[in-house]
């Protein structure tokens, strides 16, 4: 039996080429956002990644549960143990719980953006008249609403365990808007793994990697004169340890110290640079 075989090469002077995602090429003909339209569409994901949390309490229990036990666990281990008493060891330690809840509260940002990609959620995007950069803006900016409440329940933990902050008010709300720009600003180095991971474990998996080290080898916890002379000099560069030193003379003692400088010099390297690589990648998978 003799079978025939088709040619299937193409014509002499054609080219073939790969198939066109019809989304893309629709957002292609699209005039480019201005800074104003662009700002505006933020706000928009923002307000849905708020109604989203509204509808998913369970995304709130890092930081309402977190902060309320590992201010009491800590304080009452380790009260006595380093400051001879819990009431000397809060003012001590409740800076460093924010600044460690409000860190861990960051690598949602990664889970989340990478369970939206494996979900296609951002495959929707594609074929709305929206900025780019909108869809992965919007929810970082939201979460920004999540750290406000992990630094306001651990204040407030604090205080109903004795904790009576020197700085008052304003020093108190002064550490909590440096604790939540800190908390943004790390937010873009887990928005970067969540685009790099290949699942939501990978990125949590990267993340502990990093936030462990970063909180735990700080002075969040103990005074630094109590080190060993080589981790006192990786606690003293450690960003956290500048970070957790800001907020204890804001809340403490209501001083701006050079402290906030070098925290909030930190904050804008981590931008400068994870921000453009987090956007770049993100692209890459819209």
């Amino acid at each position: 039996m003799s079978t025939t075989t088709l040619d299937q090469t193409q014509p002499s002077g054609r080219v073939s080429r790969p198939p066109v995602d019809p989304a893309e090429a629709v957002a292609r003909t699209r005039p480019r956002p201005t800074p104003r339209e662009t700002a505006s569409q933020t706000l928009s994901m923002a307000w849905r990644a708020l109604k989203k949390m509204r509808r998913n309490p369970e995304q709130f229990f890092d930081v309402t549960i977190q902060p309320l036990l590992f201010t009491a666990m800590f304080a009452y281990i380790f009260g006595g143990a380093i400051s001879g008493s819990v009431s000397k060891y809060l003012p001590l330690l409740i800076p460093g719980i924010v600044a460690q809840t409000v860190l861990t509260s960051c690598m949602a940002t990664g889970v989340q953006l990478r369970e939206d990609l494996d979900k296609g959620v951002f495959d929707r995007f594609k074929s709305l008249p929206i900025a780019r950069i909108a869809p992965l803006a919007g929810p970082m900016l939201a979460d920004a609403v999540r750290y406000l409440i992990a630094s306001t329940l651990t204040f407030a933990t604090g205080i109903a365990l004795g904790y009576r902050p020197g700085g008052g008010v304003l020093g108190v709300g002064g550490a909590i808007l440096l604790a939540i720009f800190a908390g943004w600003s790390l937010a873009w180095i887990f928005a970067w793994f969540g685009t790099i991971a290949r699942s939501a474990q990978g990125v949590q998996g990267i993340s502990m990697l990093v936030l462990f080290p970063l909180t735990f080898l700080s002075n969040a916890f103990v005074p630094v004169n109590t080190l060993p002379d080589w981790l006192e000099t990786f606690v003293n560069v450690n960003p956290v340890s500048h970070l957790v030193s800001a907020a204890r003379a804001l809340a403490n003692q209501g001083a701006v110290t050079s402290e906030v400088g070098w925290t909030l010099l930190a904050c804008v390297a981590v931008i400068v640079v994870f921000a453009p690589l987090s956007v770049m990648t993100y692209k890459r998978k819209m």
